[in-house]
């Protein structure tokens, strides 16, 4: 099912950071992630083909922040290179990069008010961890009234599992159609 012909989309890419993609400290992460690149590759360049904003949000942490308090080690430290977009994504200096200090792309960030004055009405976010940081921003985008699709092949979890184990909790959700789950070439579709 497509979208209406009025929606003005926005690419949110979270949290692909050098950080992640460390050859000397391995995620379990690391290997879906780097599988969804060309397709996020392509979904940039139908975005850009298109006129629509692509937003590369990254964490941008200090080394004293609470999250880091549990469980979590420190990582993507704000002005450091691994806080900085991974090399193999297309980002260009037109697109907006986002440093965010917690999961979600729009909290303490313009984001949402960006989004606003740039009349976009859906947000198709894509990006790391599904279950945390991807997941927030989708909320958050339903928060500030957006519609939302999280994009289920350009998104990854530390196990395969737990990234299905997300998605099935809302490919049939009471918001469809403001949520959705959609593949990167059925987002494409349905925008065309």
């Amino acid at each position: 099912m497509g979208f209406d012909g009025q929606e003005k989309p926005a690419l949110l890419i979270i949290d692909m950071v050098k950080d992640n993609f460390r050859e000397d400290r391995p995620l379990p992460i690391t290997p879906f992630a780097r599988e969804m690149i060309p397709r996020l590759n392509d979904l940039i360049g139908f975005f850009r083909t298109n006129a629509w904003p692509v937003v590369f949000a990254t964490d941008a942490f200090n080394p004293d922040d609470f999250i880091f308090r549990g469980a979590m080690k420190p990582h993507s430290l704000a002005g450091t290179q691994g806080a900085e977009v991974v090399d193999q994504l297309d980002m260009r200096e037109e697109d907006l990069w986002l440093p965010k200090p917690r999961f979600s792309a729009f909290f303490r960030t313009d984001l949402a008010d960006l989004l606003h004055e740039w009349k976009v009405t859906l947000c198709a976010v894509s990006g790391i961890t599904t279950n945390f940081c991807v997941l927030t921003t989708v909320m958050d985008a339903l928060c500030h009234d957006f519609k939302a699709v999280l994009i289920e092949d350009c998104t990854a979890a530390v196990s395969e599992d737990l990234h299905e184990q997300t998605l099935s909790c809302y490919r049939r959700n009471p918001l469809y159609p403001l949520l959705r789950v959609l593949s990167a070439e059925g987002l494409m579709d349905a925008l065309s």
